[in-house]
């Protein structure tokens, strides 16, 4: 599998965060909300997520993490002071008019708190109905870089695409004069990933050139020819779909994966048998897998759902911020938002840190290797990249 930058356009920006936002500290989710409204009244969330349709996968992982973020930033109480934090779910099956409905008529029922958004596509259409109904949203899973700077009442509990791909730029050190070459297939899937690469690798200094299959190819050994040509440093893979076994099985036969350093994304545990025989010979980025952090909060998230995966930690990354915000801003939706900017806090893969200026989530990626081959594949880091070292570009806030 690969970096997902399905749904999702990829948005670079002309200068670079200059230092760490400061930490700001985190009072008990016992206390009583400091914002105002009623104390007793519950406080309500509308989780609008794909619990059908075809990220229905990453979306259980996210409700999974959210409880288990729910239960462990209220110490188990699920309440802020005496308020109940009342969650309601609601399936927007990777639609984003879907997701817009649901949004809205939560928003109708007084909820001030949206948070989801398992598809980019669902994420950038609800986060100007955040804006204009002047509510929380806080997405999911998302990785379109467009979600960062949306608005001032959008946020992310997750991480972005350019974080993927300056990970994936950490593995050959300094691009200047280095050369990458991008496998992927005809269409918008590919266009994403060659354009961040480019942007974000080629604007380091690399030479960045593609070579492109169509969807509908079953057969690999011309491109593994053209790969092989082009002497590359890196080789960054960008695949979907079916094909990915015999694709991975002919870079693997025609030597690519042993001539240069193959890099693509660590996708679900689900999609690692895939990798065949190559699975042990690529290096993956990844964003989180089971056993890539030792936190407090991971050791709690494991607890409750034994195996973690891809999506877990954004779902309990949600569940912290919400907590915040009600801690925090109470029934004001403008007093959360500013609970939630600057602040830091431990999340399940360690420092998590919400800049102010546009709300990207600074937070950990990792270096991965797997061992083993197809359902017993395990994997292990090789290298964790800080916050600041992931950093995006900061994006002047739209709203």
């Amino acid at each position: 599998m690969t970096v997902r930058h399905t749904r999702r356009a990829f948005l670079s920006a002309a200068t670079m965060m200059a230092a760490a936002l400061a930490a700001t500290a985190c009072g008990s989710p016992q206390d009583t909300a400091s914002g105002g409204g009623d104390s007793t009244a519950p406080v309500k969330v509308g989780l609008v997520y794909s619990q059908s349709g075809p990220l229905a996968s990453y979306g259980k992982q996210y409700i999974e993490g959210f409880k288990a973020g729910l239960d462990h930033a209220t110490g188990g109480t699920g309440k802020v002071g005496d308020r109940k934090i009342e969650v309601t779910e609601v399936d927007d099956a990777g639609d984003p008019a879907k997701a817009v409905s649901a949004a809205k008529d939560l928003i109708g029922k007084g909820t001030k708190i949206i948070a989801g958004s398992t598809a980019s596509g669902v994420a950038l259409q609800v986060a100007p109905i955040a804006a204009q109904n002047k509510v929380l949203f806080i997405s999911g899973p998302a990785a379109t870089d467009a979600v960062t700077g949306a608005n001032k009442y959008t946020f992310r509990s997750g991480r972005q695409s350019y974080q993927d791909v300056v990970t994936a730029k950490s593995f050959i050190g300094d691009p200047a004069g280095k050369k990458v070459v991008v496998f992927a297939q005809d269409g918008a899937f590919g266009d994403a990933n060659e354009a961040a690469v480019k942007a974000v690798i080629g604007g380091a200094g690399a030479t960045v050139s593609s070579v492109r299959a169509p969807a509908s190819a079953t057969e690999f050994t011309p491109f593994a020819s053209q790969i092989k040509a082009a002497k590359p440093d890196l080789l960054f893979v960008a695949w979907a779909g079916t094909t990915a076994p015999a694709m991975w099985q002919t870079l693997d036969q025609q030597g690519v994966l042993t001539s240069t350093t193959v890099v693509t994304g660590l996708d679900i545990r689900a999609s690692w048998p895939t990798f065949g025989a190559a699975g042990s010979k690529i290096s993956f980025l990844s964003h989180y897998f089971d056993g890539a952090s030792d936190t407090e909060a991971a050791k709690a998230l494991k607890a409750k759902v034994n195996a973690i995966d891809l999506f877990h930690p954004d779902g309990f990354a949600a569940a912290q911020m919400v907590v915040r915000a009600a801690q925090e801003g109470g029934d004001d939706v403008d007093k959360m938002v500013t609970a939630l900017e600057g602040w830091t806090f431990d999340g399940v893969k360690g420092k998590m840190t919400i800049r102010a200026e546009d709300h990207a989530l600074l937070q950990p990626m990792y270096q991965a290797k797997l061992s083993g081959s197809g359902t017993a594949f395990t994997a292990a880091a090789q290298k964790t990249l800080t916050g600041d070292e992931t950093a995006p570009p900061v994006t002047p806030m739209k709203g």
